[in-house]
């Protein structure tokens, strides 16, 4: 039907209904009626799948994280091994105390400084037990002291059952003996609430302490070679058995290895001592963690003149009878080679066989003595008695020394071997260069009669043999003799002439221990027989003062110490060392 309206309209309009719900619009409701619910039941089944998921393949997991925010292990650090001398006596001593790891680093608490931090709510301490050295300096170097482990050495197999923050020996014994010495860590399972606060004790496993070790050393003894360098600003003391066991292990200058330790509230009690580990770190000249008893490397001096005489002795070059005359002074070209008694007073000592030549420490007889026996003779008797090579002893970072030869000096300075160098070497001066536990080594051989021992602390090592008849009795006999005459009357080493000490129990022989007559307390008092020689190495520039040394065994005719003193940049043997000596040895004869 059509409608007139008018002329503001056209003319006509449609009136009747249009047409709806054609095709395309009823496609578009019905997706509009089903989007909605398609997009819920694909969330749900999402939701059923992960939660399948997470309760069927990951069920342990989580109930294993939901344990470990509610059950939380504890570890208890087990004690270390004590470490004792020969006599029973604890060097060191295990304290409580506690541990903190700040920034992946085990921090060293005390108990003041620990109540301090759990009053103030920290609950990230863990009960230790600590590592204390009563003796502190005295024993530092052979003793050493324990650290965290680092991330290098936790790669090394020997410490494959080891974790970062872990301590363990990082010096000395502590170090050497670190598989003996550390124990087994146990655990304590706890229940913890939503606050991290303990709410029962599900189970605990002990831990295990490490095993104890009784050392050679003597305490006493160590004590009294720490007194006696009291004065030495750098040095080094060995004391031996003849048979290898060290009795005393000394290196100046030493630290306190509390510091290490006991946390930094550790307050060192001796004033002349480093005050703080970054002290000890810090100094580079005296380098006070140098061990310079095994790791130190110095020209012997005079004390190599007896190597020297057994090469000559046992290569049968000479004999108790071959003689040099002292002129005081020897020409090598535009060189010239003194003996100290003339340099210094103008004198000389006349002819002199081997004895003589060790009793008076004279250098013009072994110039010459180096000379006929050649360099590498000499170098070769010296490898035998273990020299330019490491002894083995039980603890780390022992050094070689130097024994040279003419192939040596050509490829490695590049230069021939001269006579000068020979003259030299005769008096343990030039490039040959030993440890004071190599000087004590070859002592104890001539102690022994020509069998070597290696030098060992752990107590319950057997003396193991490394050498024996590297002396004929006839050579051993001739340097003993020497030997003696030098801490006689007419030799050098005066202040051990006729040393005497109080002690009643020393059985009189004629030969080790005599008699003294006519003195104060005679009736208990012995003379002891000592075989020693002394050595003044020169070094450095002619303003440097000479290296002081002295090795000695006593009693002379049947050993029973053998005593190495060096004391750097000092002066003379007989004036530095020998005293120091004189000391250590009073010690020991006062109390057998």
């Amino acid at each position: 039907m059509k409608v007139k309206t008018g002329v503001a309209f056209p003319d006509f309009i449609s009136s009747e209904k249009p047409r709806r719900g054609g095709h395309y619009y009823k496609t578009q409701y019905q997706m509009r009626d089903i989007f909605l619910p398609i997009i819920l039941f694909l969330a749900i089944i999402s939701i059923f799948a992960r939660l399948f998921y997470i309760q069927i393949f990951q069920g342990s997991d989580f109930r294993k994280l939901s344990d470990s925010n509610r059950t939380r292990a504890i570890t208890i650090h087990a004690p270390r091994g004590v470490i004792l001398d020969r006599n029973g006596n604890p060097l060191v001593y295990n304290v409580p105390g506690f541990r903190q790891v700040v920034g992946g680093k085990t921090k060293i608490i005390d108990t003041n400084q620990a109540l301090s931090l759990i009053a103030q709510g920290r609950k990230d301490l863990e009960v230790d037990s600590l590592r204390s050295y009563p003796y502190k300096e005295a024993f530092s170097h052979v003793l050493g002291f324990i650290g965290q482990i680092s991330k290098e050495e936790l790669k090394f197999p020997k410490f494959a059952d080891y974790k970062g923050g872990d301590l363990i020996g990082k010096m000395g014994i502590e170090d050497e003996y670190e598989e003996i010495l550390k124990g087994i860590d146990g655990k304590q399972l706890v229940e913890v609430n939503s606050l991290g606060q303990t709410v029962r004790k599900l189970g605990q496993t002990d831990p295990i302490s490490g095993n104890n070790i009784t050392l050679s050393l003597d305490f006493s003894l160590q004590k009294a070679a720490f007194e006696a360098t009291k004065d030495v600003k750098r040095g080094a003391v060995v004391v031996t058995t003849p048979k290898g066991e060290v009795l005393a292990l000394l290196s100046k200058p030493s630290f306190d290895p509390n510091l290490f330790t006991l946390g930094q509230n550790y307050n060192p009690s001796s004033p002349s001592s480093y005050l703080s580990v970054e002290g000890i770190l810090a100094d580079d000249k005296d380098q006070p963690l140098l061990n310079r008893a095994i790791s130190g490397t110095y020209p012997p001096g005079s004390t190599f003149k007896l190597v020297v005489a057994s090469s000559g002795l046992q290569n049968k070059i000479i004999d108790e009878n071959f003689e040099v005359e002292d002129t005081g002074t020897i020409s090598v070209g535009a060189f010239s080679f003194s003996n100290w008694y003339f340099t210094q007073y103008g004198k000389t000592d006349g002819m002199l066989n081997v004895v003589g030549g060790i009793k008076r420490s004279n250098d013009i007889f072994f110039y010459k003595l180096a000379e006929k026996i050649g360099v590498n003779k000499i170098s070769q008797t010296a490898n035998e008695f273990g020299l330019g090579q490491k002894l083995g002893i039980d603890l780390a970072g022992e050094a070689k020394g130097l024994v040279p030869t003419t192939d040596w000096k050509e490829k490695t300075i590049g230069d021939a071997w001269y006579l000068g160098d020979t003259y030299n070497y005769g008096i343990g001066q030039g490039y040959v260069l030993m440890t004071p536990l190599q000087v004590n080594y070859w002592t104890q051989a001539i102690a022994n009669s020509g069998a070597l021992y290696k030098p060992h602390l752990f107590m319950n090592s057997k003396s193991t043999i490394v050498k024996k008849d590297l002396l004929t009795p006839k050579t051993a006999d001739l340097i003993r003799q020497g030997m003696v005459e030098s801490c006689s009357p007419g030799g050098v080493a005066w202040p051990l002439f006729e040393f005497r000490i109080h002690n009643s129990k020393l059985r009189i022989d004629g030969r080790n221990f005599m008699s003294v007559e006519g003195a104060s307390g005679s009736a208990d008092m012995r003379e002891v027989s000592i075989a020693c020689k002394t050595g003044t190495a020169q070094h450095g520039g002619e303003e440097t003062l000479p290296h002081a040394w002295i090795t000695l065994f006593a009693p002379a005719y049947d050993p029973q110490i053998v005593l190495t003193v060096l004391v750097e940049e000092s002066g003379e043997g007989s004036n530095i060392a020998a005293p120091i000596a004189r000391k250590i040895l009073e010690e020991y004869f006062k109390n057998k």
